[in-house]
């Protein structure tokens, strides 16, 4: 049997009030499977219907493959439902501390002089290397979830404590493992049966291939840090001593974890 749906003749049923409501009731044919009938049923149903929403959408079977259809239309919910997310999200501009450029675009002396080649060490001196601070992009976002009284008990929380400060270990939304840093979470209690908890996160990209002085081939995941420890050189050509790369080290600073926890 071909697989149909058709809406039922005499099928709206309007309710008016400070509540105004309609229900489509459809009718829908050859499949024997719940799940695939009400995604049959959802991709028929318009998403609005007289300035009203789609709210619900349900079925029920009446014999095999053959199966009755709702779907109910109501004013847009004033506030989420349990099971309802929110997202946000914001970009901006950070400040970061580095000792070594990207490249050495140009280097001047006084004629007859050569100026001394520091692989790319910023603010160099004899004795240290003062760096500079930059601006850097920063990405947050935070979701807002509506979850139900019986899912936010202690254990609960004391996950979202535990998680604070952490790194996904696993990919999380759209972000590999390690990009993701969770700042932290904030939920209230709406009436008795459920809460709306924020979750907010930084992200920080993964890098390979990264190049520090004659160093390369540098891997480090979003919020491991690199630094890069100095020594002296002579720059024959220039008659200096200088300060140049001698390692560069990836240091994990925050502990992984599982963002599962946080069921959402």
């Amino acid at each position: 049997m071909a697989t149909s749906v058709t809406e039922k003749f005499g099928s709206r049923l309007t309710r008016e009030g400070d509540d105004p409501r309609i229900d489509l009731v459809y009718t829908i044919k050859g499949t024997d499977s719940d799940i695939s009938a009400k995604a049959l049923l959802y991709a028929t149903a318009p998403a609005t219907y007289d300035g009203l929403v789609r709210r619900t959408w349900e079925v029920e079977q009446i014999s095999e493959q053959l199966w009755e259809g709702t779907v109910s239309y109501g004013l847009m919910r004033a506030r989420p439902d349990v099971g309802d997310s929110m997202q946000s999200f914001e970009t901006g501009g950070g400040t970061q501390h580095i000792t070594q450029s990207l490249s050495t675009i140009g280097s001047y002396a006084p004629a007859g002089k050569t100026a001394p080649d520091f692989k790319g060490a910023i603010g160099a001196t004899r004795d240290s290397v003062e760096g500079v601070d930059i601006q850097v992009p920063i990405f947050q976002f935070s979701e807002s979830h509506v979850l139900p009284d019986r899912i936010v008990t202690d254990a609960y929380k004391l996950n979202l404590y535990n998680l604070t400060a952490k790194v996904n270990q696993a990919a999380f939304r759209w972000f590999a493992a390690g990009e993701v840093l969770f700042l932290g979470a904030s939920g209230n209690k709406r009436g008795e049966d459920d809460w709306e908890v924020t979750f907010r996160f930084a992200a920080s990209p993964n890098k390979t291939g990264q190049t520090v002085g004659d160093i390369t081939g540098i891997a480090k995941l979003g919020w491991n840090y690199l630094w890069v420890l100095y020594e002296d050189v002579e720059d024959a050509t220039a008659d200096w001593i200088v300060k140049q790369p001698l390692a560069a080290y990836v240091e994990r600073v925050y502990e992984q974890g599982d963002f599962g926890l946080l069921l959402i």
